[in-house]
């Protein structure tokens, strides 16, 4: 079974016009794929923006929202830390839920778990899930560049659709129903500096070998 998705077989009862005088009903199956939405939650207004533009925008009667926190990993472990960590980002996803409790129909799930920054625990929750999109919300430290920098084509990685939404300059009228298509740029990251051996002038080494020599 392809856990990507599952199927409602929804009966509509239709009747049959060729005949007037004898209306028959006829049963029509019809197939809806119900699909599985993950939606990043992050500590941003943008985050935010990206789950109320899925929720006008995206979401069907059926469908699943995984809200997907990912905190970062410690490197040690202080399971005090971590569980501090935990029980903050369950908090932020349970506020993103509030926002996804104002439509009633919406099925909501929540994960919390630790991981890397660079994307890489994104990545394989999302195969696992078995999303048919990504949705998150696009700003300077998004994971969404990191990942764009080691591999050409992110969709196929995720194995999913992505939908970045970048947070509107002004918040008056938004209007959740106009999205822009536009390839992801990966800003320039200025290159490390070298630092370099200060050597003496070449000069006052030859005099002194000169000296030497004599």
């Amino acid at each position: 079974m392809d856990c990507r998705y599952l199927l409602i077989i929804t009966e509509i009862f239709l009747f049959n016009t060729s005949s007037l005088g004898n209306l028959k009903p006829e049963r029509v199956v019809v197939k809806m794929e119900v699909s599985k939405i993950v939606v990043m939650v992050e500590d941003v207004e943008a985050a935010r923006t990206a789950l109320k533009w899925a929720l006008n925008n995206l979401l069907r009667y059926g469908d699943l929202i995984t809200l997907l926190h990912v905190f970062p990993s410690t490197g040690s472990r202080n399971m005090k830390k971590i569980r501090i960590l935990r029980l903050k980002g369950f908090h932020l996803a349970l506020s993103f839920k509030d926002i996804c409790d104002r439509i009633p129909e919406a099925k909501v799930e929540i994960i919390v778990t630790e991981g890397d920054q660079e994307g890489r625990t994104i990545v394989s929750m999302v195969r696992e899930i078995g999303a048919s999109t990504l949705v998150l919300g696009l700003h300077d430290q998004s994971f969404l560049y990191k990942l764009a920098m080691t591999h050409n084509n992110i969709t196929n990685i995720l194995s999913c659709k992505v939908l970045a939404i970048k947070q509107p300059l002004t918040a008056e009228n938004m209007d959740f129903s106009q999205i822009e298509i536009t390839r992801l740029c990966v800003p320039q990251i200025p290159q490390p500096k070298i630092p370099y051996q200060i050597l003496p002038s070449p000069s006052r080494i030859i005099w002194r070998r000169r000296r030497e020599s004599t």
